[in-house]
C-alpha cells in the first residue's frame, strides 16, 4: 500500500511542489518563480522575502492537496539551491533571504584572514559565492539587520521549520555556509572567528531521512494529513538528486541544470593543496562529495532556444542535431573555469569572417549544446586525474538530459557509458521520495528503476570540435 508525501524543490529561478507516492509515482506538481529584489547599496547584491515564497508555497500544497481529497500525506521533505540562506529573529520568524546569486561580500573577502585554513576546514574557497560571505556583506552595511538574527539556516530546512516549527540544518547545506568543519563534522569554532561570526546563530546539525519533528498541528489540518504526520530532512539539491542515480563511492556523477556540478564521492576527507575541488559534506556527513562545476551552462540552452527555437519541439531540434555532419561554428558561455579559480568573463560565437552562408540557427544550438558537453567534459578529465577515481561508467542526473545529443556528446568524449536511470529528469523529487521511504520504513519502488545508456563512438564530430572550442575558448579570455 502506498504513502504519500508533498516534496518542495526550491531552485534558483523556479521552485515547485510535489505530490507523490512512496513508489516515486508524481500525481501532481506547481511551480512558481521565485522573485528576487536588487539591493543598490551594494555592487551585486540581491535579496528575497521569505514570506513572499511561502505564500506561494504553501498555496501550491494546499492546491494539490484540495485535487486529491482521497489521499492522506504522511510526510513533507524539501530540498533547496546550495548557497542559499534564510534568517530567522529570535522569535523564530523569517524576515530575509540571501539567494545563492547575491554576491555582496565580494568588497569585503581581503579582510578575511587565514584563507588556506578556511580551505582546510570547510573544503570551500574564500570568496563571495558562501553564505559567510554574504552575511558578512549584510554586517557591513546593515549592522542593525544582522543584530535580528537569531538563527540562520538554509532554504530547505527553513521549510522543515515552516512545517514544525523546529530549526535544523542538513550537513549537505551546512557546509555551504562554510562555517563548518567537514573533517570534525560539526561547526567550526575557527572560521566562526575568521569572519567575526557569534556561533549561536548557527543551528542544530540534522541528517537527510531523519524526522525533524511532527508537522504542526495548523498544517496537518490545512492539508488533511494524516495525525503522525512528520517532516523528513532533505538537504542540498546536488546530493538529493545524487539519491536518485544511486551514486557510490568511487563513482562519477553529473547533474545537469541551471549549472552541471561533476562530483565523485569518496569515504575520506580529500584535501587538495593548489584549492583545484570543492569538498562538499554529502548527505548526512558520512561521505565527501569532491566537486568541480563549469558554472552556468543549461540555463544557457535554454535562453538560445528561446531566442531562436520558440516554435520548435524538443524532438524537432533533435532530429536536426543527429543529421549534422559539420560545425560552422563554437560556442563558449559557461562561466566558470574552475580547476583555475577564475570566472570566464568572456563568450560568445566564434565563426570565420565573413558570415558563411550556410549557418543556420541549428549550427548556433548545436554549438552551445557542444559548448556544455567541452565545458562538462574538462572539469570530468581533470577530477578523474586530480583524485584517482576511474570508474568505467559516467552517472547522470537532471533534466538537461533530455537531450540524447548531449548525451551521446558526453559519453564520445569521456569514452565512458553514460548512465541515466529513469526519472532522471525529476531527480530531485525523486531523490526526496527515496529519503521520506528512508524515514518511515517504506520499501519504496519494487525496482530500482531502469537504466538508460549511452556507449561511446569514436571519430564523431564533437571529438572534431572539442579542440577547435578549446582554442577559440582560451583566446577570448586570456589573462
Amino acid at each position: 500500500m502506498s504513502r504519500y508525501y508533498l516534496v518542495v524543490d526550491l531552485g534558483t529561478g523556479n521552485s515547485r511542489v510535489a505530490l507523490v507516492t512512496s513508489e516515486g509515482a508524481i500525481l501532481g506538481m506547481r511551480s512558481f518563480s521565485n522573485t528576487y529584489y536588487r539591493d543598490e547599496q551594494y555592487e551585486d547584491a540581491q535579496y528575497f522575502l521569505p514570506e513572499e515564497w511561502k505564500d506561494k508555497l504553501l498555496r501550491g500544497c494546499v492546491e494539490l492537496c484540495g485535487e486529491h481529497p482521497e489521499l492522506q500525506v504522511s510526510a513533507i521533505s524539501s530540498a533547496g539551491a546550495r548557497q542559499s540562506i534564510v534568517l530567522l529573529d529570535r522569535s523564530g520568524d523569517a524576515f530575509y533571504g540571501l539567494p545563492n546569486i547575491d554576491n555582496r561580500g565580494r568588497a569585503y573577502m581581503g579582510e578575511v584572514p587565514d584563507w588556506e585554513e578556511i580551505y582546510r576546514i570547510s573544503g570551500k574557497w574564500v570568496t563571495e559565492d558562501f553564505d559567510a560571505a554574504k552575511l558578512l556583506g549584510l554586517r557591513k552595511v546593515y549592522p542593525e539587520l544582522y543584530r535580528r538574527i537569531g538563527k540562520i539556516t538554509s532554504v530547505s530546512e527553513w521549510i522543515a521549520q515552516i512545517f514544525t516549527g523546529r530549526t535544523v540544518i542538513e550537513p549537505s547545506q551546512a557546509c555551504e555556509t562554510q562555517l563548518y568543519d567537514i573533517g570534525e563534522r560539526k561547526w567550526s569554532e575557527k572560521v566562526c572567528d575568521c569572519y567575526g561570526f557569534d556561533m549561536e546563530i548557527l543551528p542544530e546539525l540534522c541528517p537527510a531521512g531523519t524526522a525533524a519533528g511532527p508537522v504542526l498541528p495548523e498544517y496537518r489540518k490545512l492539508l488533511g494529513l494524516t495525525d503522525d504526520a512528520v517532516f523528513v530532512v532533505g538537504g542540498a539539491d546536488t546530493q538529493i538528486a545524487l539519491r536518485q542515480v544511486k551514486i557510490g563511492v568511487g563513482d562519477i556523477a553529473v547533474v545537469s541544470g541551471t549549472t552541471s556540478p561533476v562530483v565523485t564521492l569518496m569515504k575520506e576527507k580529500f584535501y587538495d593543496p593548489q584549492q583545484r575541488v570543492w569538498t562538499d559534506a554529502n548527505l548526512g556527513g558520512k561521505t565527501y562529495q569532491i566537486e568541480m562545476n563549469p558554472g552556468v551552462t543549461g540555463l544557457n540552452y535554454q535562453r538560445i532556444c528561446s531566442m531562436l527555437a520558440g516554435d520548435w519541439s524538443y524532438e524537432e531540434l533533435e532530429k536536426a542535431y543527429a543529421l549534422k555532419t559539420a560545425f560552422h561554428c563554437t560556442a563558449s558561455f559557461s562561466s566558470l573555469l574552475f580547476y583555475e579559480r577564475r570566472p570566464l568573463r568572456r563568450g560568445g560565437f566564434f565563426m570565420r569572417s565573413p558570415l558563411d552562408a550556410a549557418i543556420d540557427k541549428t549550427d548556433l544550438l548545436w554549438s552551445v549544446l557542444g559548448d556544455i558537453a567541452c565545458s562538462i567534459y574538462e572539469q570530468y578529465s581533470n577530477l578523474r586525474s586530480l583524485t584517482g577515481n576511474h570508474s568505467t561508467y559516467l552517472l547522470g542526473c537532471g533534466g538537461g538530459f533530455q537531450s540524447r545529443a548531449l548525451c551521446q556528446m558526453l559519453s564520445d568524449l569521456t569514452g565512458c557509458q553514460l548512465r541515466l536511470r529513469s526519472g532522471f529528469d525529476q531527480a530531485t523529487v525523486q531523490g526526496l521520495t527515496l529519503v521520506c521511504n528512508e524515514c518511515l520504513n517504506e520499501p519504496g519502488p519494487s525496482s530500482a528503476g531502469e537504466w538508460i545508456t549511452y556507449e561511446p563512438r569514436a571519430s564523431q564530430l564533437i571529438h572534431r570540435y572539442y579542440p577547435v572550442w578549446l582554442k577559440n575558448r582560451d583566446e577570448a579570455n586570456q589573462k
